[in-house]
Parts: structure tokens; C-alpha cells; sequence
């Protein structure tokens, strides 16, 4: 149990709630910040405004899958309230305070440094990756079928990069009956793209292999959808990009050749935010659990 330990949570959408539900099973106590539009009620979390938390009684902040902007803007959908988590308000925390966030940047990294403090990424971890790769490749199925007027079934589909997201896309659109094509540099990626029944493509050979395609997905956080690569596809072609902002496709170009391509991170809490909220919520509480657990025995 966290009995007695100060969680604040900054910021979220609607898969923050699974992660307030858990904690509040667990027995910790709530501050709630940039939830003052949120009707759900939570007994035993307070809502509170960012200037009104006493940040030395807070042992654990979880923030946003997004983190911060790089200004260090905390987004919710729950508050109309601007909310800035910087240096000084994790200054204040205890020292064994730990930030934990989905993804980060510069700015982030740069105040939880400044502050001597810990911070967790929770989409680096593989398991959070590989169980999010899951509401990932449903809401990609579901995106490919809303903006086309093909079926998967025989289509071509290109697949750029072969990691937890891209596997699970991949190995989809394949069961759905797609020729499926797989883009990755490194060779052991080849290999087993070949072996698990996908054609192999050197990514420095996408130009030459795009023709034909009907669906581009990349996975990919670089700037791989070049304006060389996109010009070589037919304009029927939809272009789907799960890498984070900015995306790896040049939507400039794509948009004056008149192919469609969508920006889409985040998938999973648009599509399943129950589902993608449990996932968080179960690897934050064992996390929590087990740091709890090493203070009790260093207690003892």
C-alpha cells in the first residue's frame, strides 16, 4: 500500500483517471491539479490549484504521457487553467522525490536535473511500450479503414521501422490479408522482418519500393517521409505517421502532391484511453510499490 505518500498529478487526459483510481486504491494521498472541470468525483483526491500545493510534502509528481512543452506547459483536457511545472516547485520536494512522465524533453530534463531529482520515462520502458503497441495498431486499423476506400485485405501496405509499434502494426495488417512490406536499417531488423514473413526493404532503398503502395505507416521518429520518397508514390497513397510531434513525413510536400497523411501520436488515448490508462496506472503502481517496499527495508 502507499498509505501516506503525497502524490501529486499534474495535468492528462482521460488516462490519468485510471491512474488516479489506482492510486486511490492504493491508499495514497491525492492532489489533483488542472482537474477542476473534471465532474467525476474521487473520494480521498483533493482538487488544487498549482500555487496553492505545498511541494514539500510531495513524494511523487506524475505528469502528462506528453510531459511538458518546452516552455513547460502541462497539458490537460480537464482545465482551462495554464500550468507551468518548473525548477523551483521540484526544488521544494523532498529529495527522494521521483517525476514521472510518459515521454520528455529538454526542458524537462533540464528542471528535474536542476533539482537533484529522479525522473521516470514510462514509454521507455518495453513493457509500457509493447502493452501500448496493442490500442496503437487498433487505432491504425481504424484510421487506414476510415480514410480509405480500399480494403486491407490485398492491399499494399509499407511499414517503416521494426520496433514494439511497428512489429505489432506489421504482424496486423499481415493477418488482415495486406502485402506488407517492412522498412529498417539495421541488418538483424531485416532478418527477422524476413523470418516473421514480411518482405524486407533497406531503408535507404524506400525510395525505389514506394510505387505501388497503398498505405505508408511509420513509426520512425526522424524525418524519413522525405519530399524524394513521397514523390515517388501514387497519390492514392494515405500516409499514417505514429512517430511523436513532428512527425517523420515532410506533410508540406505531401499535402501539394495531394496525398493524404495524418499525424497520429498518442493513438492509444484516443482509442482505448481506458484501456491505455490501466496500462500506465499498473506499471506507476508497481513502480511505487517496490520503491516503498526498498524504504521499508532500509527502514528496518
Amino acid at each position: 500500500m502507499l498509505t501516506g505518500k503525497h502524490v501529486a498529478v499534474i495535468g492528462g487526459d482521460a488516462r490519468q483517471l485510471e491512474v488516479i483510481r489506482k492510486l486511490i486504491e492504493l491508499d495514497a494521498k491525492i492532489s489533483l491539479i488542472g482537474f477542476d472541470q473534471l465532474d467525476e468525483g474521487f473520494v480521498g483526491a483533493s482538487k488544487v490549484q498549482l500555487e496553492d500545493v505545498d511541494f514539500t510534502t510531495v513524494d511523487v509528481i506524475v505528469l502528462p504521457v506528453s510531459g511538458t512543452s518546452n516552455e513547460g506547459e502541462v497539458e490537460t483536457i480537464f482545465s482551462n487553467e495554464k500550468i507551468v511545472l518548473k525548477a523551483e516547485h521540484l526544488k521544494d520536494t523532498p529529495n527522494k522525490c521521483n517525476v514521472f512522465s510518459g515521454i520528455s524533453n529538454q526542458y524537462l530534463k533540464k528542471i528535474v536535473q536542476e533539482s537533484d531529482r529522479k525522473l521516470v520515462e514510462l514509454f521507455e520502458r518495453d513493457d509500457v511500450a509493447i502493452y501500448n503497441s496493442v490500442p496503437t495498431m487498433e487505432g491504425t486499423l481504424m484510421m487506414v479503414i476510415q480514410n480509405t476506400d480500399i480494403t486491407i485485405h490485398r492491399s499494399n501496405v509499407v511499414v517503416l521501422g521494426f520496433g514494439r509499434v511497428g512489429m505489432s502494426v506489421a504482424r496486423a495488417f499481415h493477418a488482415l490479408g495486406a502485402d506488407v512490406k517492412v522498412a529498417a536499417l539495421e541488418s538483424e531488423l531485416l532478418a527477422r522482418i524476413y523470418e516473421m514473413g514480411f518482405e524486407p526493404i533497406e531503408l535507404s532503398n524506400l525510395s525505389n519500393e514506394v510505387q505501388e503502395t497503398d498505405v505508408c505507416i511509420n513509426t520512425i521518429p526522424a524525418r524519413v517521409l522525405t519530399a524524394n520518397i513521397i514523390s515517388k508514390m501514387p497519390t492514392r497513397a494515405l500516409i499514417v505517421d505514429l512517430a511523436s510531434k513532428p512527425g517523420g513525413t515532410d506533410f508540406r510536400y505531401a499535402e501539394k502532391r495531394g496525398i493524404k497523411a495524418l499525424l497520429a501520436p498518442g493513438l492509444p488515448g484516443i482509442v482505448a484511453p481506458k484501456t491505455a490508462g490501466k496500462i500506465i496506472a499498473n506499471v506507476l503502481s508497481k513502480l511505487l510499490l517496490e520503491e516503498q517496499n526498498n524504504i521499508e527495508e532500509e527502514q528496518s
